[in-house]
C-alpha cells in the first residue's frame, strides 16, 4: 500500500480548476516521506480577463483566484515562469507513472486537503482530458478531516507556503505525526 499526499496549486476553486502545478510525495509511518514529484504546468496567457471562464484545455479559470495569486509572495508566484512546465497532459500521465512506479492501482491511497479539492480536481482533471487516473475512487483520503480530529497536533510548515510540493511534503509530516503508525 502507498500512501500519497498531494497538493494542488489551481487557479480556480472549482472541481474543473486549472492546474498551475501538482505536488505529492509518498510516505508511510516507516520510512517516512520517501519519494516526491513536482510538475509544474504551462500557465494560460494572462491577460486581463473581463470575467471567470473556460480556457482552451477545458479548465476553469477565475478572476477572483487570479486576483489572490498577485497578493501571494514571489516564491510562490514562481510557478508562473517555470522554464519545465509542460501541458497538463503529460504532467498527469507523468504523475500516474511515478505513482503506479511501485504498485497496483488498487494500492494508491491519495490524501488531499480537503474533501472537495485537491483529489476532485485533480480527478477532474484526467477526466477532461481523457485519462485513467492512477487511484481508486474508494481510496480518496481527507488529511483536512484527519487535522481538525487532531488540533492538538502542531502543522509545521517547511518551504515556501503555496508551492505544492512544500506544501505536499509538510501535510504529509503532519499527518504522519497524527497517525503514526499508518496502515
Amino acid at each position: 500500500m502507498t500512501h500519497i499526499m498531494v497538493d494542488l496549486e489551481t487557479l480556480s476553486l472549482q472541481p474543473t480548476a486549472r492546474i498551475l502545478s501538482i505536488g505529492a510525495v509518498k510516505f508511510d509511518a516507516e520510512r517516512g516521506v520517501y519519494d516526491e514529484y513536482y510538475q509544474v504546468v504551462l500557465p494560460p496567457v494572462l491577460e486581463p480577463l473581463m470575467q471567470s471562464h473556460i480556457d482552451d484545455d477545458g479548465f476553469h479559470i477565475s478572476n477572483d483566484t487570479l486576483h489572490w495569486w498577485s497578493n501571494q509572495s514571489g516564491g510562490a508566484r514562481e510557478v508562473f515562469q517555470d522554464s519545465e512546465a509542460t501541458h497538463i497532459n503529460d504532467a498527469l500521465i507523468t504523475f500516474s507513472i511515478w505513482a503506479l512506479r511501485d504498485d497496483l492501482i488498487e494500492d494508491i491511497r491519495l490524501w488531499g486537503n480537503g474533501a472537495s479539492f485537491d483529489n476532485v480536481i485533480l480527478s477532474e482533471a484526467y477526466r477532461i482530458r481523457n485519462l485513467d487516473k492512477p487511484w481508486k475512487f474508494w481510496n480518496d483520503r481527507c488529511y483536512r478531516t484527519v487535522k481538525n480530529m487532531n488540533p492538538n497536533v502542531r502543522f509545521v510548515r517547511s518551504g515556501t507556503h503555496h508551492n505544492a510540493l512544500d506544501d505536499a511534503e509538510s501535510q504529509a509530516q503532519h499527518l504522519l505525526r497524527m497517525l503514526v503508525p499508518l496502515t
